[in-house]
């Protein structure tokens, strides 16, 4: 699974409109407004490197209001949260 973390610069009058539309999107699992330069993070992930250039430039990119985007494809995940998930599969049997 291939993971890119998408900064999102929109209108910044219609910020819940357009992250319930990306949050829609095909290939984007979660959407977060945040503060800083830029209005919206999404999360993609799909399952082939090839398929972030029909999320992002080709979905993303398109929603009315959004502005700019940038992108940062995930290497490896450091995650407590899925350490934990992993070792205690089967521990409730």
């Amino acid at each position: 699974m291939i993971t890119s973390i998408v900064l999102i610069k929109t209108d910044v009058d219609r910020i819940p409109e357009i992250a319930e539309r990306i949050a829609a999107l095909e290939g984007v699992s979660e959407v977060y407004s945040v503060t800083g330069a830029h209005d919206l993070i999404a999360m993609v992930r799909v399952p082939h490197h090839d398929e972030l250039a029909e999320v992002i430039p080709g979905r993303i990119s398109k929603v009315p209001g959004v502005v700019s985007t940038e992108t940062h494809i995930a290497f490896r995940a450091y995650s407590r949260h899925d350490l934990e998930a992993a070792f205690a599969i089967g521990l409730d049997s």
